[in-house]
């Protein structure tokens, strides 16, 4: 997976990315993330990328043509014109499912905007992508890029140590991840749940399953609706789903 990320920040974004498990990765090779400074590519004598906008208003806006030159220039570089994510609070919120979409690129390009945004001719010229990390405002687009780069990346095989891990974490089949545990088995009175200790690894798996669906239920109902269950598994939602309900009338009726 190659990572090519148009910014005005490059030192931000390599310095956040080439560490942990990401600059291991980069290391082995199994991915390269490039910054390309949009300012190299400004004809103003004194690197200016950005102007007033037409028609009035605060703040400044990107220009058109340094970003878009920074992208031809690395399309010539690569032979090819990839994929390009803008960052922007218009975008769709990113999910695991479009990261686990994207994973399968060759190359992605993250056009980070700043200021007041991006004249909106680049943005028609090269952006296949609006993409967000949430419905709020940040300063600029490295950080959300940050964010989806380190989710994307762990969906490439053999970035993770134990490759199972991108599977079985949240929001596999749309249920968030069941509660994990490490020694000592008694922490401040609070005991590890005995399957755990048992060594029944169905036992353990079905568990982990059932705590699973609870969490979700818990703290993320609207995941459900699309959650991969089986016939069992719907049955002891349906009955998690009651117990609510039953609890929700007790705390009404007090």
């Amino acid at each position: 997976m190659n990572y090519h990320i148009l910014t005005l920040f490059p030192e931000m974004v390599l310095d956040g990315l080439n560490t942990s498990i990401i600059g291991r990765a980069v290391d082995k090779g199994l991915l390269s993330i490039e910054a390309v400074n949009i300012r190299d590519y400004t004809k103003e004598k004194h690197g200016h990328v950005d102007d007033a906008p037409y028609g009035g208003g605060a703040g400044m806006v990107m220009q058109a043509a340094p970003v878009c030159d920074a992208y031809e220039d690395l399309c010539r570089k690569i032979g090819k014109r990839p994929r390009v994510l803008y960052m922007t609070p218009q975008g769709r919120v990113f999910n695991q499912k479009i990261a686990e979409e994207l994973s399968s690129e060759e190359d992605l390009v993250f056009l980070c905007g700043h200021y007041e945004g991006i004249d909106e001719r680049a943005l028609e010229r090269i952006v296949t992508d609006y993409l967000s990390i949430g419905d709020y405002v940040l300063t600029g687009g490295e950080l959300p890029a940050m964010v989806m780069i380190d989710c994307i990346s762990r969906l490439v095989p053999g970035v993770l140590n134990n490759d199972d891990s991108a599977e079985i974490e949240s929001f596999h089949d749309n249920l968030l991840e069941y509660p994990q545990y490490t020694r000592p088995e008694v922490y401040e009175g609070m005991r590890v749940p005995e399957v755990l200790l048992s060594g029944h690894h169905k036992n353990i798996e079905t568990w982990r399953r059932q705590q699973s669906i609870k969490r979700t239920l818990e703290r993320r109902p609207d995941l459900l609706a699309e959650a991969n269950l089986t016939k069992r598994e719907q049955q002891y939602l349906e009955e998690l789903r009651r117990e609510q309900k039953k609890e929700l009338a007790i705390s009404e009726e007090l």
